[in-house]
């Protein structure tokens, strides 16, 4: 597959919006229409001097003001602009899929629409990706604009969670700045609030991963959309994130293990409570210890059943296609170019 870095250099023919491009930029959209059409300007400015062909695409998810009326007219204007717009707020990581979906690039740039992220930075990305051989490059917002107790300290935390619970070493999960190549995009389905495990996700699929320090700006329109109530639903997608890990083919060995100790320590409660009975004559029909041992076997025996669903399952997972996560009322593509 060849690289857009590498195109660069080799190319002379002004980059056509007819043509397949070698970058795709993906970018959800939720009320910005103070922002976006100065987004626009900046990523035209960040990636027209590379000299190769690219398409910006901007993913509306159900805003409630006037951004999809910004967006339509932008895309009557700007040939690589690609405007996609969902019926409703889907959320975050709907979006990202949908743009992931409509793109064509050989590598996917993903960005968030608020204007902190500097477009600027992309080349910076592209040229780690292209120098270390790399399948998907993070961003690093190692010098972050946000309120330090309601941003920065719940980001910290989150960050060392993450990667201990992951294995996938970043500063920065949260930053949306990030380049992918796209078959390590086309290899994941996302679900709930998985946009920020998508590190964790490409590493259970082989991706080789790196970080690069990135700008980070004051937020400039509007006000943010995260707060401390998706706490628990990151934790939720955290949990998911480690069980696929670690048992996405073989869900039968966490439900089997638990399973077989429940059994096992079951069996020998009753076995201690079955020689009680005969060889002391000891009366076991109301100890609590009885009870522990019927529900420890039933238990177990469930857990098992419960591993061999799950075996089941999974292959349906991996064989069947996926159905996505969002409808989309429009897709609008800008005029070719002269």
């Amino acid at each position: 597959m060849s690289s857009p870095v590498v195109e660069a250099v080799a190319m002379t023919d002004p980059p056509s919006a007819t043509a397949t491009p070698e970058l795709s930029v993906v970018i959800p959209l939720f009320n910005e229409e103070a922002s976006v059409r100065l987004l626009v300007e900046k990523l035209l400015d960040a990636l027209h001097p590379l000299g190769f062909r690219f398409e910006l695409i901007l993913v509306d998810d159900g805003s409630r003001d006037r951004t999809p009326e910004v967006l339509r007219r932008l895309a009557a204007q700007v040939p690589e602009l690609v405007v996609v717009l969902l019926r409703r707020n889907y959320g975050q990581t709907a979006a990202m899929a949908a743009g992931f979906d409509t793109s064509r690039g050989d590598v996917i740039v993903t960005l968030d629409g608020d204007l902190q992220n500097d477009p600027a930075d992309i080349p910076l990305l592209l040229q780690q990706m292209e120098s270390e051989q790399l399948d998907l490059v993070s961003g690093w917002r190692h010098r972050r604009q946000d309120n330090t107790l309601s941003r920065l300290l719940p980001s910290l935390l989150a960050n060392r969670l993450i990667a201990g619970v992951t294995g996938v070493r970043l500063h920065d999960y949260g930053c949306s700045l990030k380049a992918y190549r796209r078959e390590v995009v086309a290899d994941m389905n996302l679900y709930g609030e998985l946009h920020r495990f998508l590190p964790a996700l490409a590493f259970i699929e082989g991706a080789r991963i790196g970080e690069v320090k990135v700008n980070h700006h004051p937020r400039r329109y509007g006000s943010s959309k995260y707060g401390i109530g998706r706490t628990f639903r990151v934790l939720m997608d955290l949990l998911t994130v480690w069980f696929m890990k670690r048992f996405l083919t073989r869900p039968m060995h966490v439900f089997g293990y638990a399973g077989l100790a429940a059994l096992v320590t079951g069996l020998v409660l009753a076995l201690w409570l079955v020689g009680e009975k005969l060889l002391l004559g000891v009366d076991i029909g109301n100890r609590p210890l009885l009870l522990m041992a019927v529900l420890a076997i039933l238990s177990g025996v469930q857990l098992f059943s419960f591993g061999l669903l799950a075996e089941l399952q999974m292959r349906t997972y991996h064989e069947s296609q996926g159905r996505p996560i969002y409808r989309i009322r429009a897709t609008l593509r800008g005029p070719s170019a002269a």
